[in-house]
């Protein structure tokens, strides 16, 4: 049986994808992998934004600033456990046709509805707070304008990504899927000027250790700044209306093309964050520089080091992630009021009434990295809130049919989701009474 085609609502862009994923389904499609794999690619890459974003650069460059490559191994089990989370996520939507905020509408009461959806208010705006704030921190670093004009210019152009999604989610996954790359090949650069270690890179990504309760407090940060409340919720909404079909068959064929969309997409973003801290590591610990721990910084230290292509490169980097990851950001937040409240919004209004925080955080002149750290706390307490109803859905029969986790995938599930609220827990002791 061929798979539902659901052009009701689809831009007319769209139906051409649409219509090619369900001959690959069906089995109609004689095309080659690459050309049977693009169109189900796209999701997974908006996701992964939220692994990339500005708030990573400040936790990254800390880290290999202040302990070298040692917490390297920090991001590559971030990441793993990231693949998996948002593999769930992607499942969620395909199997059940509803985002994570919809299920919670429909299963919790509704004080608990109402409790979710006000904590997750305050992490969208976290979030929107710390990807502007980058992305007008690259305007300011790459061309010298002063930050509050730099602010104007990163609404005008976050108005104008986000206008795209009237021509359907190819477009807009197109975008972000370039932008990605400017900060792939960005720090592909930028790894290949740091000249590192690369037996010691391959050492401390595979082997666990920690100098002392600051690397901890580091470790716990990286996390933090890793698996995002508000991409859980959007990956769901990505995929629950995308390509729907009905037939068991049909749905476990299409959750392995999501399954390889998470792998590349998420591989990309960790590789992008272990060039960050390979960048901070090789340049500024192996120069004695431990005390390079904010965006400005980096940019400012990295042109007598290693010249000035690596900082314009290095700000053309966090501008292309702030702007990305601002989009995206506002796109989850539209998701996570839909769901909860079945409540909508013009997007580019929600995006006018969100970055008012970030326009009065730069009038006030605070300090940009400081603020983008106390935006990761934020969003600490966010996550159990995401990852606990993610789990406790996806191992439900009744809302994933033959997609339902299988015991162990609920099991790695579960220790995945203990560690990472247990970790963001020390973090945000840390920070209020570590001193």
């Amino acid at each position: 049986m061929a798979p539902e085609l659901r052009t009701g609502e689809m831009k007319q862009g769209d139906v051409g994808t649409i219509k090619a994923a369900t001959d690959i389904l069906s089995g109609e499609s004689k095309k080659g992998l690459l050309a049977r794999l693009l169109p189900f690619m796209g999701p997974a890459f908006i996701a992964s934004v939220a692994y990339m974003d500005p708030g990573n650069f400040a936790t990254n460059i800390q880290a290999g600033a202040q302990f070298g490559y040692m917490l390297l191994w920090v991001i590559v089990g971030s990441n793993l456990m990231a693949m998996l989370i948002q593999t769930l996520s992607a499942k969620l939507g395909i199997a059940s046709g509803l985002n994570l905020a919809e299920q919670c509408r429909t299963h919790f009461s509704r004080p608990v509805v109402w409790i979710m959806w006000g904590l997750m208010e305050i992490v969208a705006m976290a979030t929107d707070l710390a990807e502007f704030l980058g992305a007008a921190l690259g305007f300011n670093l790459l061309f010298g304008i002063p930050l509050w004009l730099a602010g104007i210019i990163t609404a005008i152009a976050t108005f104008l990504i986000l206008g795209l999604e009237r021509y359907g989610f190819r477009p807009i996954e197109a975008v972000i899927t370039v932008l990605i790359g400017v900060v792939a090949v960005s720090y592909l650069i930028e790894t290949i000027l740091d000249r590192p270690d690369w037996g010691n890179v391959l050492f401390h990504a595979v082997v666990p250790q920690f100098q002392g309760p600051e690397s901890v407090l580091l470790a716990a940060g990286i996390l933090g700044a890793t698996v995002m409340p508000h991409a859980i919720f959007l990956h769901s909404s990505l995929t629950q209306d995308r390509i729907v079909v009905k037939e068991p068959s049909l749905l476990r064929r299409l959750f392995h093309f999501e399954v390889t969309d998470v792998l590349i997409a998420m591989g990309l973003a960790g590789l992008i964050n272990m060039a960050m801290l390979i960048m901070a590591a090789s340049t500024f610990f192996h120069q004695g520089m431990t005390n390079v721990g904010s965006i400005e910084a980096a940019h400012l230290t990295l042109t007598p080091l290693l010249g000035s292509a690596a900082s314009a490169v290095f700000a053309i980097s966090l501008l292309a992630a702030g702007l990305s990851s601002a989009s995206v950001g506002t796109m989850a937040g539209q998701v996570i009021m839909q769901g909860f409240l079945h409540y909508h919004i013009p997007v580019l209004a929600r995006r006018v009434v969100t970055m008012i925080p970030s326009l009065v955080v730069i009038a006030l002149g605070l300090d940009p990295t400081r603020t983008l750290v106390i935006s990761q706390v934020v969003l600490s307490f966010g996550l159990p809130f995401a990852i606990i109803p993610l789990v406790f859905f996806t191992s439900r029969r009744d809302v994933m049919g033959v997609l339902v986790n299988r015991p162990m995938t609920t099991l790695i599930a579960s220790v995945v989701a203990g560690l990472v609220v247990v970790l963001n827990l020390y973090l945000l002791y840390q920070t209020f009474y570590g001193g």
